[in-house]
C-alpha cells in the first residue's frame, strides 16, 4: 500500500543540511575580551607605578628650591630683627651667631631632603594594593585629616616663627643662644616631617585621579573594539542564517511543504514524482472497507471497479503555486492542497456495487428527534433515537470520494452516510423549547368558585404542544373546551334550584333568566394570557351576569317570591318575610299564564300604561293604565295594580286571570314598590 516513511513526508536522504557551531563562536568571542581586560590591568598598573615615581621625583625637586628660599627668609628676618645700636653684642658674636644658624639650617635641609626622597621613591614602589590600602585609611584616618590641617601653614609663617625664636636667643646668654638652636632644629624637622606626610596624602589623592582619568579613557577604547567584534559575531551569523533560510527555500522550490496533506495523507517534503509513485502503489490491490452500524463491515474492491490511477500536473501546480520564501508558516499550519487524483472507473459498476449493498437494501428505520416530555413534574428532554435510514446521495458521494483518494476505510456514521435526527439533546432549540414549557407550567390560575377551582402544572401541561421546530404553542382549542366545560359546572341560568317557601313546602323550580352566567370567551383569553406569562393568581372569572350567593339557592337571602298554586306571594329580606299577600296571576293558557322560573326585578315605574300586543286592525289589544309598576321580564310580565280585580287569591286566576302579569291591589303594590329594588331575585313557581 506504500512506503510508510514516503506517508510520513520524510525528506529524501540526499538533502543537505549546514551546522552552525554558534556557542563555539560565542565562546572564542568572550575569552578575547577576557584577555584584552587582564592586559588591560596589568597595564594599568605599571603606569601608576611609573607616574608615582615621576610625581616623586617632582616633589623633590619642588622641596629643595622651597627650602633654599626658607632659608634666605629666615636670614633676612635675622637681619631685620638684630638691634642697630649695639647694646649688648658685638659685631663678632653676630657673624657667629649667622654662621651657626646658617649651619644648622643647612644640616636641618639636608636631613630633609634625604628623608623625603627615601619615602618618595619607597611609596612609589608599594604595590597597588598597598597604594588602595593608603588611600583607604588616609579618607578614614582622623589623624590624617588633622596633619592635612597642618598643611595650610605657610612657608613664611614657618620662617617668621623662626625669626621670633632667633630673637628671642639673641636676648639671652650664650647657653640660651644653644637651645635657641636646638629648638629651632626641632621644630623644622616636626614641621617637614608633617608636611611630608601629608604631601604624601595629596599626591597619592592626585595619582589616583589621573590614574582614573587614564583606565576610563582606556576602558572607553576597549569597550568601543568589543562593541566592534559582537556587531562583527552577530553579523556573521546572520549572515550564515540567511544563507541556511534561502539554501531551504530553493528546496521548496520542488519540494511540498511541510504539513501538507492530499486527500488525508502526508506529503510534506515530497516532489510531484513521489506523489506519482505513491499513487500508482496504491491502485495495485485497492479495497475500500464500509463500517456500518452495529460493527457490520462491506467491501469494495479496485478489481470489481477497474480502478486506475491517471497522472496529471495538479501536484506540479501546487508545488509552483506555493511561495518557497513562506516555508516557515508550514510549521504552524497544516497546508492541504487542493489537488484533483487523477482516477478512472468503472462508473456503473461502482453504482452497482452501492446499490447491493446490506446496509443499503436492508429494513431502514427514520431517525427521532430529541423532544421535551413531561415527567409529572416537569418537562424534560427525551433523548434523540438514531434510526437506520441511509442517505444515499451522502453515501455515493463519500464513496466516490474515498475510492479516488485511495482512502481505505469509509466509517459510514463519522462521514454522515445515515440520516440523523433533526435535533439532539444537545441543541439549543429542544433546551429553549423545553425552558419555554416550564416557565408556562409555573402558571397557576386560581378560581374562587365553592369550592375554589385550580388551573396549574398537571392540566397546563396537557394544553402545551411543540411542533417539528421546535416552536412552543398552546392548544387554544383545549382551553375553549375546558371552560365551556367550566360553564356548565358554574352557570345557574336557568337551571333547577330546590326552595321551601315561607309556609314549609319545597318545591324546584327551573328556568327564569337570573344566576351566574361566566363569559366563556373573554375567560378563554384571560386564562391563556396568565398561562402564557406564568402567572400565578387568584381571581373569579368574567361573567355575563352574577348573582347573589354561590350556594345552591343562588338568589340569597332577600327575594321576592310567587307561589301560583297557591295564588299568593311574599318579600323576603335577608331571610325574614316583611310583606305577604294573595295574587291573581295569568289565566293558564299557554299564551297568558304566568311563567315559572328565577326572575329579578328589571324596573320599576309608576303611573304606566301598560299595552297589549297589536292586533290585525292595527290597534293594541288593550292599553291599561296603572298606579305601580316593577317588571320581572322583557316580554311584559311584571307586578302592578289591577284596580279591576274585586279580590285576589282563590281560583279566581282561572277565570279571570291575566295577560301573564301578577296582579295586586293598589295598596299592596304600592307597599312592594317600596320594598322591592331593581335587581332583586324574583322566584315564580308552582
Amino acid at each position: 500500500m506504500g512506503n510508510n516513511n514516503e506517508k510520513n513526508g520524510a525528506l529524501p536522504e540526499n538533502k543537505q543540511s549546514v551546522d552552525i557551531d554558534i556557542d563555539k563562536i560565542i565562546e572564542d568571542t568572550m575569552k578575547e575580551i577576557h584577555e584584552d581586560i587582564n592586559q588591560s590591568g596589568e597595564k594599568k598598573t605599571e603606569n601608576k607605578v611609573k607616574k608615582k615615581r615621576r610625581r616623586a621625583d617632582g616633589t623633590v625637586k619642588s622641596e629643595h628650591a622651597g627650602q633654599a628660599k626658607k632659608s634666605e627668609s629666615t636670614e633676612e628676618s635675622t637681619k631685620r630683627s638684630a638691634p642697630e645700636d649695639g647694646s649688648r653684642v658685638t659685631g663678632t658674636s653676630q657673624s657667629r651667631e649667622k654662621e651657626t644658624r646658617r649651619k644648622a639650617a643647612e644640616t636641618s635641609e639636608n636631613k630633609q631632603e634625604e628623608a623625603a626622597v627615601g619615602r618618595r621613591r619607597r611609596q612609589a614602589e608599594v604595590p597597588e594594593e598597598g597604594a588602595e590600602h593608603t588611600h583607604e585609611n588616609s579618607t578614614t584616618d582622623p589623624a590624617l585629616h588633622k596633619r592635612k590641617r597642618k598643611k595650610k601653614k605657610s612657608v613664611p609663617e614657618e620662617a617668621e616663627t623662626m625669626e621670633q625664636d632667633s630673637a628671642d636667643s639673641e636676648s639671652g646668654d650664650s647657653g640660651d643662644d644653644l637651645l635657641s638652636k636646638n629648638r629651632m632644629g626641632a621644630v623644622s624637622d616636626n614641621e617637614l616631617e608633617e608636611q611630608d606626610e601629608e604631601f604624601d596624602l595629596d599626591e597619592e589623592f592626585d595619582l589616583d585621579e589621573d590614574f582614573y582619568d587614564e583606565d576610563d579613557e582606556e576602558m572607553k577604547r576597549k569597550k568601543e573594539k568589543n562593541s566592534k567584534k559582537i556587531l562583527i559575531t552577530l553579523g556573521s551569523i546572520f549572515g550564515i542564517l540567511v544563507i541556511v533560510y534561502l539554501a531551504i527555500s530553493v528546496y521548496f522550490i520542488n519540494h511540498l511543504y511541510i504539513n501538507s496533506t492530499i486527500n488525508g495523507v502526508s506529503f510534506s517534503g515530497k516532489t510531484a514524482k513521489d506523489v506519482d509513485e505513491y499513487m500508482s502503489s496504491e491502485v495495485q490491490g485497492y479495497a475500500l472497507t464500509i463500517k456500518e452500524l452495529n460493527d457490520a463491515t462491506e467491501t469494495i474492491s479496485g478489481a470489481d471497479i477497474s480502478l486506475k490511477y491517471v497522472d496529471n500536473d495538479d501536484v506540479e501546480n501546487a508545488i509552483k503555486a506555493q511561495n518557497a520564501f513562506l516555508w516557515p508558516r508550514a510549521f504552524f499550519q497544516k497546508n492541504s492542497a487542493k489537488i484533483t487524483i487523477g482516477v478512472s472507473y468503472d462508473e456503473a459498476a461502482l453504482n452497482a456495487k452501492i446499490a447491493a449493498l446490506a446496509c443499503v437494501t436492508g429494513e431502514q428505520t427514520d431517525p427521532i428527534s430529541a423532544t421535551p416530555k413531561y415527567d409529572g413534574n416537569s418537562f424534560v428532554i427525551e433523548p434523540e433515537v438514531a434510526g437506520t435510514k441511509i442517505d444515499s446521495d451522502v453515501l455515493t458521494k463519500k464513496i466516490i470520494e474515498y475510492v479516488t483518494g485511495f482512502q481505505n476505510t469509509l466509517d459510514m456514521s463519522a462521514e454522515g452516510c445515515y440520516v440523523t435526527p433533526k435535533y439532539t439533546s444537545e441543541s439549543p432549540e429542544v433546551k429553549t423549547a423545553c425552558d419555554t414549557l416550564n416557565q408556562r407550567c409555573a402558571a397557576s390560575i386560581t378560581y374562587t368558585m365553592n369550592p375554589d377551582v385550580v388551573i396549574d402544572k398537571t392540566l397546563i401541561s396537557t394544553w402545551l404542544t411543540v411542533d417539528e421546530n421546535m416552536a412552543v404553542s398552546l392548544n387554544t382549542d383545549a382551553v375553549t373546551a375546558y371552560m365551556s366545560e367550566f360553564g356548565k359546572t358554574y352557570d345557574t341560568v336557568g337551571k333547577a334550584r330546590t326552595i321551601t317557601t315561607p309556609g314549609g313546602k319545597s318545591v324546584e323550580v327551573s328556568g327564569g333568566t337570573y344566576g351566574w352566567s361566566v363569559d366563556e370567551a373573554t375567560e378563554v383569553q384571560n386564562l391563556i394570557n396568565s398561562i402564557n406569562a406564568g402567572e400565578v393568581v387568584s381571581r373569579e372569572p368574567a361573567y355575563e351576569q352574577t348573582a347573589s350567593s354561590r350556594d345552591q339557592a343562588d338568589w340569597g337571602s332577600t327575594y321576592a317570591e310567587v307561589d301560583l298554586t297557591d295564588q299568593h306571594m311574599w318579600y323576603v329580606s335577608n331571610g325574614s318575610v316583611v310583606f305577604e299577600t294573595d295574587v291573581v296571576t295569568g289565566l293558564p293558557t299557554p299564551d297568558k299564564e304566568t311563567p315559572a322560573g328565577v326572575w329579578s326585578c328589571l324596573e320599576k315605574m309608576q303611573n304606566k300604561t301598560l299595552t297589549g300586543e297589536i292586533q290585525s286592525d292595527g290597534t293594541p289589544e288593550y292599553e291599561t293604565p296603572v298606579a305601580y309598576w316593577m317588571r320581572v321580564t322583557w316580554t311584559g310580565v311584571g307586578f302592578h295594580t289591577a284596580t279591576w280585580q274585586p279580590y285576589f287569591g282563590g281560583n279566581r286566576y282561572t277565570t279571570n286571570g291575566s295577560h301573564g302579569c301578577i296582579n295586586m291591589s293598589y295598596s299592596d303594590s304600592e307597599t312592594l314598590y317600596g320594598l322591592i329594588q331593581v335587581g332583586d331575585p324574583v322566584i315564580v313557581h308552582y
